[in-house]
């Protein structure tokens, strides 16, 4: 099970991960043995509320294919167990952001005392900047 929220949890049954085991790239580990991980997760047919399915469709994210299918590559451990973590928090981080639900903006228009500061302040510069150079008596 995979907890996404308090009230959300995907079934192990719905996400498939397959475990590849590829031979490094060269260089000088060239006997090192990485170990990768791709998760395999289907939007439409999954047990996510419908409100989930919706707003994990709008994302434009690479990994969300237009039949609504997610593939998290995971490699930058060396065991699968680590990789298959991670896999699975990314996905969760996915659903996740999806989902968030936008801050409410402040108003942006100035208060009134704020504006009768503002222009307390400017008036004051004003009078300050006038009376600069000038010989008082």
């Amino acid at each position: 099970m995979l907890k996404i929220s308090n009230t959300v949890e995907l079934a192990d049954w719905e996400i498939q991960i397959t475990q590849i085991r590829a031979q490094g790239a060269g260089g000088q580990n060239v006997n090192k043995v990485a170990s990768a991980v791709h998760l395999r997760f289907d939007i439409l047919h999954s047990t996510l509320p419908p409100f989930y399915k919706e707003r994990l469709m709008a994302l434009s994210d690479q990994r969300i294919s237009k039949d609504g299918i997610v593939v998290i590559k995971a490699q930058s451990f060396r065991t699968l167990e680590l990789n298959r973590e991670d896999a699975l928090q990314r996905l969760k981080e996915l659903i996740q952001s999806a989902v968030k639900q936008q801050k409410a903006r402040r108003a942006t228009r100035p208060t009134r005392a704020s504006q009768r500061r503002r222009v307390d302040r400017k008036t004051q510069k004003g009078k300050t900047k006038a009376l600069r150079g000038k010989v008082q008596l």
